[in-house]
């Protein structure tokens, strides 16, 4: 057997390199003690930041328009809107005009784009809400208002029958409501999670 000497130790590791490591550079590790010291700012994914120009007047002026903060005058606006609002709705149903309204473009596309723009508007609202943004949480509610009444459309709910399910539960517990629910339902949806 050969007795290995420091200079063969050395040429056999030359010879064996690790896969996939990068080369080791004299001062490596105090280049990267200094780095662990010294706090990076990392570039963000877009890549690096560019200056904008400002927006035109015009389009500032709009934008404080609509984004300016909701002040919601304690008078003139009552649960009257949803009516109103689902008479519109079905206006537009009726009219069929794809290319201006957006709730008959909507329900042209099918009761399942319908749902899934109820869902995201209420994914949203329960968003601003959990995060306690009471302004954005009133914008979002009105977004899954106005997306509840085209569901209604959609279907052929008419708002009366709503608020006449609305009324038969006033007064009653609910708990009381849910346990009165058919076994059916539960057996269907297959969880004891309803009960």
């Amino acid at each position: 057997m050969a007795k290995v000497t420091k200079p063969a130790k050395a040429k056999a590791a030359d010879r064996i390199k690790p896969v996939g490591k990068a080369k080791k550079t004299p001062g490596a590790k105090l280049k990267v003690a200094k780095a662990a010291k010294k706090k990076v700012a990392l570039p963000m994914p877009g890549g690096p930041k560019v200056k904008t120009a400002k927006p035109p007047k015009r389009i500032r002026k709009m934008e404080a328009r609509v984004l300016r903060p909701l002040i919601v005058a304690p008078t003139g606006a009552n649960a009257m809107v949803l009516d109103q609002l689902w008479q519109t709705v079905e206006q537009r149903r009726l009219a069929g005009d794809v290319a201006s309204s957006h709730s008959a473009r909507l329900m042209a596309r099918g009761t399942a784009k319908v749902a899934q723009k109820f869902g995201e508007e209420a994914v949203e609202c329960v968003i601003e809400a959990t995060i306690g943004n009471r302004d954005a949480t009133v914008l979002e509610s009105a977004d899954v208002l106005y997306h509840l009444m085209v569901i209604w459309v959609d279907a052929g709910i008419r708002p009366e029958e709503v608020w006449a399910e609305l009324a038969r539960r006033q007064g009653i517990s609910g708990i009381v409501e849910k346990a009165s629910r058919t076994r059916g339902i539960i057996r269907a949806a297959g969880t004891t999670k309803l009960a």
